[in-house]
């Protein structure tokens, strides 16, 4: 038996996306499994330790550890109509954002990344966990937020309006699907491993999409907002055929980002 650990985030996505690897269906293929779930920060900031063999993270963060960890063509959270959304208690124009303190869900996160190439003037920001944006918004402690996981679908609730969409903005540049998130696994694991462990998750994944109810129990117990048409919703939005394989779309939108964030000097 081969241990191995592994990183992953509770939103919903995730835990649908690999239950099974958490339900320990891996060990009959010989690997054991040993599971960690931390926020997207938190897994960006353990990424750049070398923490876990596997682990899912931010694109943006993970153009800076490929010299430790190569990404894998399964369990990304890319698409359409599922980008990241700025939003205020009340309309600020994209000229003031200069001005506005922005409460962004982490240093290293991909909103972040496009946040910085719509508005690179913005330069007021608070880091704060992605499940705190609201409420950092709705108090006056920061006047515009950008949301991801299963925020975007409430912040209507809280009486916050969306001011952008960077995901429409970015699909509307380039024509591509919006990337969020990746797998990444240690190098050290070996090529054969990393092959054999790919060819694992996608089957987990795979498993996933053809019997939801299965994972219901397990995606109840780890999620943020607990309304279940909003973790239907989350899950709908971000588990797609890009989740099972990248495919040439998906891996072009990666370059994109990673050529437009060198260009814009985000990245070195």
């Amino acid at each position: 038996m081969i241990n191995i650990s592994m990183g992953f985030s509770p939103c919903p996505n995730d835990t649908f996306m690999f239950h099974d690897v958490a339900a320990g269906a891996l060990a009959a293929d010989g690997y054991q499994v040993e599971v960690h779930l931390h926020d997207v920060e938190t897994l960006n900031e353990l990424a750049f330790a070398g923490r876990y063999d596997l682990t899912k993270m931010s694109v943006a963060a993970s153009l800076r550890v490929r010299q430790v960890y190569q990404r894998l063509n399964c369990g990304a959270a890319l698409g359409r109509g599922c980008g990241p959304l700025v939003v205020a208690r009340r309309p600020i124009t994209h000229a003031n954002m200069a001005q506005a303190r922005v409460a962004i869900p982490g240093e290293w996160t991909t909103a972040h990344l496009l946040f910085q190439l719509w508005a690179p003037p913005a330069a007021r920001k608070l880091f704060v966990p992605y499940d705190r944006i609201i409420e950092a918004v709705r108090s006056g402690e920061a006047d515009a937020g950008i949301l991801i996981h299963e925020s975007r679908f409430v912040f209507e609730d809280a009486g916050l309006v969306r001011l952008a969409d960077l995901g429409a903005w970015w699909e509307s540049e380039t024509g591509l699907p919006i990337p969020l998130g990746c797998v990444m696994a240690r190098q050290a694991l070996g090529e054969r491993s990393i092959a054999e462990l790919e060819r694992l998750l996608k089957r987990c994944i795979e498993h996933s999409r053809r019997e939801p109810l299965g994972t219901a129990a397990y995606v109840r117990r780890h999620a943020i907002e607990m309304d279940d048409e909003v973790i239907r919703k989350h899950i709908a939005l971000y588990v797609n055929d890009f989740s099972t394989d990248l495919g040439e779309t998906g891996r072009k939108a990666l370059a994109a980002l990673e050529q437009r964030a060198r260009a814009a000097g985000v990245i070195q």
